[in-house]
């Protein structure tokens, strides 16, 4: 028999040798291939006696066949499994919703200041996919009303399904809404990683992208019109004092030159991400002829 140390060691050299792409919660192949193993068998993460745990015929050939998965067709690791992390917290990921990998969990811990400097009432979570963002602020701000809102239907079910597993179905709603037609009041915090990547980019893109919904990805006019389109709606939807925090990736570059004039606060991460803005409603109330 071998060993999980074993495995994984020889996984890594695996998946380094394919030249496999990371961007989907790992960025070597030593840490894809113990995610991998331990979701794969449900060893925790922190258990002091996993790497000498030995792998039986049985595991072994799960194992195999998903290394094997991983290698032919680039399917990420997070779909192989059926979950992935964010924040800290555990969430069933498939190919109905991205995979959750946003810097906005780090913000999020740091109970978004300093924008938030009152706990808030409700908060959206706009373009939810999986319902990661907003089941994570509802973690940490444990008396707010959160809803989780998407157009796809596929997406909305994933949410509802880790609303299920979060227990959190008293504060966390799901909604289907095309950005904010069918929703209703303001929000203290609205929190959106909304498609940001032009169509002739998403081509481009690493195999592994290609698993996930085109329709959480791409966003027309240089990757800008979702985003713009938030920017314009937005103060509708926000309280006096509320805020939009909107992650637009590496279109930060794009969305800065089209918005020159607009004061654009990018926000910073200790641990890696970019591409993350905040604004207040009354600077989209201020700015919002350079939305159009």
């Amino acid at each position: 028999m071998i060993t999980v140390a074993q495995y994984v060691e020889k996984t890594s050299a695996v998946f380094d040798e394919a030249e496999l792409f990371y961007g989907h919660g790992t960025d070597n192949g030593y840490d894809e291939a113990v995610y991998l193993v331990f979701a794969s068998l449900n060893i925790p993460f922190d258990d002091p006696t996993a790497y000498t745990r030995e792998i039986s015929p049985r595991d072994r050939e799960l194992l195999d066949s998903r290394v094997e998965e991983r290698i032919s067709k680039r399917t990420p690791v997070a779909y192989l499994v059926g979950q992935a992390w964010f924040g800290g917290l555990r969430f069933i990921a498939d190919a109905r919703a991205l995979i959750p990998r946003s810097p906005l969990a780090e913000f999020i811990s740091g109970g978004c200041a300093p924008f938030v400097t009152a706990p808030p009432a409700r908060i959206l979570d706009l373009c939810c996919g999986g319902g990661c963002i907003g089941l994570f602020a509802a973690h940490q701000f444990p008396e707010a009303k959160v809803d989780l809102a998407d157009l796809s239907d596929d997406a909305l079910a994933l949410a509802q399904e880790n609303v299920a597993l979060h227990n959190a179905a008293a504060r966390v709603t799901t909604l289907q809404s095309d950005l904010f037609e069918a929703l209703d009041g303001c929000y203290d915090l609205i929190l959106s990683n909304p498609p940001y990547v032009p169509l002739d980019e998403v081509l481009d893109l690493p195999t592994e992208y290609c698993h996930e919904p085109a329709l959480g990805l791409v966003s027309e006019d240089d990757g800008l019109a979702i985003p713009l389109k938030i920017l314009r709606e937005a103060p509708g939807y926000l309280t006096e004092d509320g805020v939009l925090v909107m992650e637009v990736g590496y279109s930060h570059e794009q969305l800065s030159q089209r918005l020159i004039e607009v004061p654009l606060l990018w926000l910073e991460f200790a641990n890696g991400g970019e591409g993350v803005f905040a604004i207040t409603r009354d600077e989209l109330l201020r700015y919002r002829e350079q939305f159009k």
